[in-house]
């Protein structure tokens, strides 16, 4: 089994995106707005980086940042639907999942 890695995840709003630096690649975890909704649509993790938790961390940050924004949250993207399902504590800001 390969190790977890812990990442540092920031937001990046110009790109409409949170995202890690994996030496040199990048994990991202993309959404669109629209009103008070934060859709996200689309997360990606370099297949070196794959089954390391990365993008849980992706998924828990851009979650926990709509949270404190007072954002709800659609997951369109089907690892962030998967991952609310598994993490109870984000299914009172998400909908549609």
């Amino acid at each position: 089994m390969t190790e977890p890695i812990d990442v540092n995840v920031a937001h990046n709003p110009g790109e409409k995106r949170f995202e890690a630096s994996l030496n040199g690649e990048m994990a991202i975890m993309e959404y669109m707005l629209a009103g008070s909704n934060m859709i996200f649509t689309h997360t990606e993790v370099p297949p070196a980086f794959e089954g390391r938790g990365v993008g849980n961390q992706i998924a828990h940050y851009g979650l926990s940042y709509a949270r404190e924004h007072g954002y709800r949250v659609q997951a369109l993207c089907p690892f962030v639907a998967a991952f609310v399902k598994r993490h109870k504590e984000y299914q009172d800001i998400t909908w549609g999942y």
